[in-house]
């Protein structure tokens, strides 16, 4: 295989794949002119059926609509078209009544699940941030890194430091972590599906409704990315998988959140498909706890937040104990299992001694908290360079991840490349400094803890130091870059050390400049804290679905799954509800994922779709 950035039939293939998106075109003009019956009937005529079941009638008339709305936008991220955003502070008590589902963070999770839901069903969304729209440092891809030096009050960025002393961020804006990242955009590999028991079809289906309104493989790579690319390859990360979503060894493109003009496009987004109509996303919401009425087995009933005044306020499901009723935990990694233990659900003895009633003692939470080790190297340019967030991947065989950036305000003249250990191994925990929702709990990560972590960042930092001697890389460093195993390019210490002084060398550097990519999970593991079904085991009416219901890490980038599982999670736990038609492909992949459990079932391919 080969990078289609140097194919020199790429416009080839680009006019065949225009093409074929004209064909598609064509193809949804007709549907559009058979529809018999509105979007929302539960209902689909016979005469549709036999083209499109309602939920692909569904996906197919919001994707054009989405299509027509951002295409007339000139600034998605400055023109938010969401009338159902608004600050807690004006909303009366009478607005917080009666809600089937009350959602805690309009993340990168949560914005999905609220959106998928209010096809149906009345939501409140509660974000304890801002909103993004309008802020540049957000929405344009040259102001990357901006936000990182923001430590303010109103930053969307909470920096938190692990027991370890690494410096850490969680996102508090509209979108979540969608809002602030470096915008990589890539499935989970298959053994993180398997491990999830999740079924593969719908796993298919929702990465795809997703990426129809914030992800895309870029067109073309610039001078930097095409030569840090090749730099990959000839350190030896092979196969060439050309561009592509799927999770794959060897080094590839992968998609984006940023458009081909530079705008960001955050999960929130995907509010395109709500129903405005059963919506509503409140700012500056910051959840304190989480409502349970006694019992035998202790069943939720609402939430209790403050607004920006500081005014405490409570939220009210409209029909506790059904199964269509719930308060689901969108918070992130940090604060669900945080909001758990400040509502009265994890260790009893810890809960006790912050003076917390005990709802459920539950040890788990808080337990097998996990971040990947990374290591980061900036290396000066005599050349130009883009402004560019990770564009390419080498994904080694040994569980490596190796991306890099290049200028913008992080640097003009810069290249940063960065390498992240999967996984990891190593796991440690959280729990309550305080029983102050606002001020962070006590984190540590328990970096390299487990040789396994160590061993795999060693061959990464070695990858690296491969890639920038090689002959592509040479137009973008020079020759005093000094080197992590010593030395410099021109006089690496490497060719005169033997392999264990080598590895002796990269353990400690490892060891000394760990830091993170914010890619921090675990805290409410499926199997242990939630069920399959991500809802927390012997609590009626609560679910946990973001970050911390991982195991580890998924894919080179977690954001794309974790906005997949948004609209997941709900279409298999919700098969025969009206949200979508019973004979759609939605209810044929649940019944195949029921009578194939115990066999692999092959996702189809994203690259060989893509480069066509």
């Amino acid at each position: 295989m080969h990078s289609y950035a140097h194919d020199p039939n790429f416009s080839k293939k680009t006019r065949k794949s225009k093409k074929k998106i004209h064909m598609f075109d064509q193809r949804r003009n007709m549907i559009r002119k058979r529809l018999n019956s509105p979007i929302h009937s539960p209902h689909c005529s016979r005469n549709f059926l036999r083209l499109l079941s309602c939920e692909q009638k569904m996906i197919i008339v919001l994707s054009f609509v989405a299509l027509v709305f951002w295409s007339s936008s000139s600034s998605v991220a400055s023109n938010p078209p969401f009338s159902f955003i608004q600050e807690a502070t004006t909303v009366s008590s009478s607005d917080l009544l009666g809600y089937d589902y009350i959602i805690v963070g309009g993340g990168t999770t949560g914005s999905p699940l609220a959106a998928t839901l209010s096809t149906k069903y009345k939501v409140l969304v509660l974000e304890r941030g801002a909103s993004p729209y309008g802020n540049p440092n957000i929405s344009r891809i040259e102001n990357f890194g901006a936000i990182l030096a923001d430590v303010g009050p109103q930053s969307p960025l909470q920096v938190f430091f692990s027991s370890e002393g690494v410096r850490n961020r969680r996102a508090r804006v509209l979108g979540g972590g969608s809002s602030v990242n470096a915008g990589i955009y890539s499935h989970a590999e298959q053994s993180f599906i398997s491990a999830l028991g999740l079924n593969p079809c719908l796993v298919d289906q929702s990465y795809r409704w997703v990426e129809s309104v914030v992800a895309s493989i870029p067109n073309q790579l610039g001078p930097y990315q095409r030569a840090f690319r090749a730099s990959l390859l000839q350190a030896g990360i092979t196969p060439d998988n050309n561009a592509t979503y799927d999770h794959l060894v060897g080094t590839k493109t992968f998609g984006s959140i940023f458009d081909q003009s530079g705008s960001r496009r955050p999960a929130s987004n995907l509010f395109v498909y709500a129903n405005p109509s059963n919506i509503k996303v409140l700012l500056h919401a910051t959840v304190l706890r989480v409502l349970f009425s006694q019992g035998l087995s202790p069943r939720t009933y609402g939430v209790e937040f403050k607004d920006e005044l500081g005014r405490i306020r409570k939220a009210f499901l409209s029909h506790p104990g059904k199964e269509s009723s719930e308060v689901i935990l969108c918070a992130g990694a940090i604060a669900s299992p945080q909001l758990l233990m400040l509502s009265g659900i994890g260790p009893g003895n810890h809960l006790r001694s912050k003076g917390i009633k005990v709802i459920k003692d539950f040890p788990e939470v808080g337990k097998h908290m996990a971040d990947n080790p990374a290591i980061s190297l900036v290396v000066p340019s005599p050349s130009y360079v883009e402004v560019s967030t990770s564009l390419s991947v080498g994904i080694t065989s040994f569980g490596s991840y190796i991306e890099a950036g290049s200028g913008g305000v992080r640097g003009p003249n810069a290249t940063f490349v960065s390498e992240k250990v999967n996984g990891p191994a190593s796991t440690g925990e959280l729990y309550l400094a305080t029983t102050n929702v606002d001020d962070d709990p006590v984190v540590s990560f328990n970096y390299f803890q487990e040789p396994r972590d160590l061993q795999v960042c060693i061959g990464g930092v070695d990858a690296i130091e491969k890639a920038l001697l090689s002959n592509a890389y040479k137009p973008f460093r020079y020759d005093n870059q000094s080197l992590p195993s010593g030395g410099t390019v021109s006089f690496p210490s490497r060719r005169n050390s033997s392999a264990l002084a080598i590895n002796n060398t990269l353990a400690d550097y490892c060891k000394r400049k760990v830091v993170t990519l914010y890619h921090f999970h675990g805290g409410c593991l499926v199997n242990k804290v939630v069920d399959s079904s991500f809802k927390v085991i012997g609590i009626r009416n609560l679910r946990v679905l973001d970050g911390s219901v991982f195991h580890v890490s998924p894919g080179t980038n977690p954001q794309a799954t974790l906005m997949m599982l948004g609209r997941y999670a709900i279409i298999f736990s919700l098969p025969s509800t009206e949200i979508f038609d019973r004979v759609s492909t939605t209810q044929i992949c649940w019944k195949s994922h029921n009578r194939s459990r115990s066999k692999r079932v092959k996702v189809s391919s994203h690259h060989a779709t893509i480069q066509e």
